[in-house]
C-alpha cells in the first residue's frame, strides 16, 4: 500500500527544498557565471563577483514554492527528470531577475545591503576576490560585453554558454520579465562573433576556466591604510569617546592633501615595480610597459606611497578625482608600474600605470598650496605611437609631456601651416618637454600646434609621426590614407601624417579637431577616398573622411568636401559608432549640397574604390556608372543618394550632419 499521499506537508515540503538544494549545488556554477555577466560591470568585479554569489545562494528561498507552483513538479514517485529541468529553469528564472533588477536600478535592497557589508552573502574581510586573468575581464571581451545591455548579456550567456535551445532562453527571459527577448537574442548571435576567439563556435569555453566566477583570486584589499585603521580602533577602545573624537579629527585633516605625511608601508611600496631603464632597447612589447621609472623624486617612498594610495581608495578623501569617459574608476588592483615621479612646475606629480590604466597623481610642492588630485585614463592596448607620451602638466592651452625612452627627436608643428618646419622642443635627461601649445578648445581656428615625434632606430628606423594633445592624459595620434590609385589597386593603409601630402590634407580638416570629445580620443585617420570635378569649371574637390577613435572603442566620423587650392571645406556627413571609414567598413558613399561661384546649386556624390555607379532618387533624380556625381538642384531638394558595388550590393551614403552650414 502506497502512503506517499499521506506525507505530511512539511515532509512534502522539505523533499521540494533538498532538491531545489541538489539542482542549485549541481548548477552552481553556471548560475553565479549567469548572473556575474549580466550585473552591470560599473560596480567594480569585486563586488559583482561577491553579488553574483549572493544571488544564487538567496535564490534556494525563492525557488522552491514558485516551481511547485509554476511547472507543476511530478510527485516523488513520479519520473524526477521532468522536475529536475524544470527546477534548473525556475533557478535561472529567479537568478536572472534579481541579476536584471539590479543593472535595471531596481535592486535597492540588495545595493543596500551590498554597500553596508560588501555582500549579504558570502563576506569576505581583508581580501579582493577578482576572476582569473583571461575571461570576461580580458580588456577586448569586457569592453564588447559592457556595451551590451543586461538583456542581450543574458541572451549570451544562456544560448552559448549553457548552450539552450533559442526557445528556451526566450522563455526564461520572459519568466524574468526582460524587454524584446527575440531582439536580445539577435543582439546576442552579434555579440557572440565579436568575441568569436574566445568562445568556441559550439558555445563551450575555449578553455578551462574561461567565463567562470568561481574560479577565482583573491589579493589583499588596502594595504596602505589597514594597520593605520587597526590602531586608531584600539585607540578608541582604550581611550572612550575622547580618543574617537580625536581618531575622527586626525582622519578629516588627513583627507586634506597638503599635511598628508603618512609613514612608508614598505610592504606596499615592495609591489610598486619599475622596468630596468635599458628593458625598451630590447622587447618586442613598446608600449608602457617598457617605459622605465623616471624622474628625480622617483626614490621618494613617501610620495610614491601617496600617489598609490590615492589610487587604491579613489573615493575623494585623498584626492580630487577625474576619470575619463570609458575608464573605470574602480579601485587600483594588483601592483601598479611607477613611470615617473618629479617636479613639474610647483606641484610633485606621479604617474603609475596598472597594465590598463594610467594615473597621474599631483600634490603641492613643499612650499605650495591646493588639494592633490588623481587622473585616470583607459590605454589598453597602446603602442609605439599611442604609448608615446603623456601630459604631466596643463596650463591653458599649453602643456608639458612626458616621452617615451625610445623618442629621439621632439618638435612641435601647426597643423594650419603645413610649409612650416617643425619647431624643436627642448627635452630633459628625464624625458620632460618644455611648455609646448596645444590644441585649444572652442571654435576659434587661428592655430592647431601638434607634436611631431621621431623614435629611435632602436626601436624602428626612421619612424616619425604626430600626436596632438586633445585634453587627455595620452595626446592624440594622427594618421593619413591617400587618395586609391584605381579600381584594381589593392586598397591603402593609414600612414604616419607627416608627409607633404598628409600636411596638406590635414591642414583643411584640422579645425575640426577642437570639436571632438577632448578626453579619450586614442587615434584619427583623414582618409581621402574620392575626388571629383566640379561643375562650371570650378576646379576639383577632395571627399575626405574623417574617423576618431576612442580608448573604449567608440567613433565618430565625418565626410568633408573640401576644395582645391585653398577654397572652402564642408561638412557633407557625420556618424557615430560605426565602422564607416575603418577597415570593416571601407566601402563610402557621401553627398552634399554645393554652391557654385555663380550661385547655382548642385547635388555632389562621390563614392570609394569599390563603388560602380551612383544613383539620386528623390525631388532629384539621375544616375552616373562613375564614382562621382554632380546633378543641378535647388538648394531645399530632398535627395537621397545610393551606391551600387562589384559585388551588386547597395550602399546607402552617411548620414548628413544635423544642419547644413550655408558655405560655398
Amino acid at each position: 500500500m502506497s502512503l506517499s499521499r499521506y506525507r505530511s506537508p512539511v515532509a512534502v515540503s522539505r523533499i521540494r527544498v533538498q532538491r531545489t538544494e541538489a539542482v542549485l549545488v549541481e548548477q552552481y556554477g553556471s548560475l553565479v557565471r549567469l548572473a556575474y555577466l549580466v550585473l552591470p560591470a560599473t560596480i567594480g568585479r569585486h563586488r559583482r563577483l561577491l553579488m553574483a554569489h549572493t544571488l544564487v545562494q538567496r535564490s534556494l528561498a525563492k525557488v522552491p514554492r514558485a516551481a511547485w507552483r509554476r511547472s507543476r513538479i511530478p510527485a516523488p514517485r513520479e519520473a524526477a527528470e521532468g522536475a529536475t529541468d524544470c527546477l534548473r529553469d525556475e533557478l535561472r528564472v529567479v537568478v536572472l531577475r534579481g541579476a536584471l533588477d539590479v543593472a535595471g536600478g531596481r535592486g535597492g535592497r540588495l545595493r543596500r545591503c551590498t554597500a553596508l557589508l560588501g555582500s549579504p552573502l558570502p563576506i569576505v574581510v581583508g581580501l579582493r576576490l577578482l576572476p582569473l586573468s583571461g575571461g570576461p575581464e580580458d580588456p577586448t571581451t569586457g569592453r564588447h560585453l559592457a556595451q551590451e545591455p543586461p538583456t542581450s548579456r543574458a541572451a549570451f550567456v544562456l544560448r552559448y554558454l549553457d548552450g539552450l535551445p533559442e526557445d528556451t532562453v526566450v522563455g526564461v527571459l520572459r519568466a524574468a520579465s526582460a524587454r524584446n527577448p527575440a531582439e536580445a537574442l539577435r543582439r546576442a548571435a552579434r555579440l557572440r562573433d565579436d568575441v568569436g576567439a574566445t568562445v568556441a563556435g559550439d558555445g563551450v569555453p575555449a578553455r578551462p576556466g574561461e567565463w567562470d566566477a568561481c574560479t577565482v583570486r583573491a589579493q589583499p584589499t588596502d594595504l596602505l591604510h589597514r594597520r593605520l585603521r587597526t590602531r586608531l580602533a584600539g585607540a578608541a577602545l582604550l581611550a572612550g569617546l575622547a580618543a574617537v573624537t580625536a581618531c575622527i579629527v586626525v582622519d578629516t585633516v588627513s583627507a586634506r592633501p597638503e599635511p598628508v605625511r603618512q609613514q612608508t608601508s614598505v610592504s606596499a611600496l615592495q609591489h610598486v615595480r619599475r622596468t630596468p631603464p635599458g628593458a625598451w632597447a630590447d622587447t618586442s612589447r613598446v608600449d608602457f610597459t617598457a617605459w622605465p621609472a623616471r624622474g628625480e623624486r622617483r626614490s621618494d617612498d613617501a610620495l610614491v606611497e601617496r600617489a598609490v594610495a590615492a589610487w587604491a581608495r579613489p573615493t575623494g578623501s585623498l584626492a580630487r578625482v577625474a576619470t575619463a569617459p570609458g575608464t573605470a574608476g574602480d579601485p587600483l588592483s594588483g601592483s601598479p608600474q611607477l613611470l615617473y615621479a618629479g617636479e613639474v612646475e610647483g606641484r610633485a606629480v606621479v604617474v603609475l600605470y596598472d597594465g590598463r590604466r594610467l594615473a597621474r597623481y599631483t600634490e603641492p610642492s613643499r612650499q605650495g598650496r591646493g588639494a592633490a588630485a588623481l587622473s585616470l585614463a583607459r590605454v589598453d592596448d597602446a603602442d609605439v605611437t599611442t604609448a608615446a607620451a603623456i601630459t604631466v602638466s596643463r596650463s591653458g592651452a599649453s602643456a608639458r609631456y612626458l616621452l617615451a625612452p625610445w623618442i629621439a627627436e621632439a618638435g612641435s608643428r601647426d597643423l594650419l601651416r603645413p610649409d612650416e618646419a617643425a619647431r624643436t622642443v627642448n627635452v630633459s635627461a628625464d624625458g620632460l618637454t618644455e611648455r609646448v601649445p596645444g590644441v585649444p578648445a572652442g571654435s576659434s581656428c587661428d592655430r592647431r600646434p601638434v607634436l611631431q615625434l621621431r623614435s629611435s632606430p632602436s626601436i624602428v628606423e626612421d619612424h616619425s609621426f604626430l600626436l596632438a594633445d586633445l585634453g587627455g592624459l595620452s595626446p592624440t595620434h594622427l594618421t593619413y590614407t591617400p587618395l586609391p590609385g584605381s579600381h584594381t589597386a589593392a586598397a591603402r593603409q593609414p600612414r604616419e601624417a607627416t608627409g607633404s601630402a598628409a600636411l596638406t590634407a590635414w591642414s583643411r580638416t584640422a579645425c575640426g579637431l577642437g570639436d571632438r570629445d577632448r578626453s579619450a580620443i586614442r587615434a584619427v585617420n583623414l582618409w581621402d577616398f574620392a575626388e571629383q570635378r566640379l561643375p562650371e569649371g570650378s576646379g576639383s574637390a577632395v571627399w575626405s573622411c574623417s574617423r576618431s577613435v576612442t580608448w573604449r572603442g567608440g567613433s565618430d566620423v565625418a565626410v568633408v568636401l573640401r576644395t582645391r587650392h585653398g577654397g572652402a571645406t564642408l561638412l557633407a556627413a557625420r556618424e557615430s559608432d560605426s565602422a564607416a571609414c575603418s577597415r570593416f567598413g571601407q566601402h563610402v558613399v557621401a553627398q552634399a549640397h554645393w554652391r557654385s561661384p555663380r550661385g547655382d546649386w548642385y547635388i555632389l556624390a562621390a563614392g570609394s574604390r569599390a563603388v560602380r555607379g551612383l544613383d539620386i532618387t528623390g525631388d532629384v533624380t539621375a544616375g552616373t556608372d562613375g564614382r562621382t556625381l554632380a546633378e543641378p538642384a535647388p538648394r531645399t531638394a530632398e535627395t537621397w543618394v545610393s551606391g551600387r558595388l562589384a559585388s551588386g550590393d547597395t550602399l546607402p551614403a552617411l548620414p548628413p550632419p544635423p544642419a547644413h552650414p550655408d558655405r560655398s
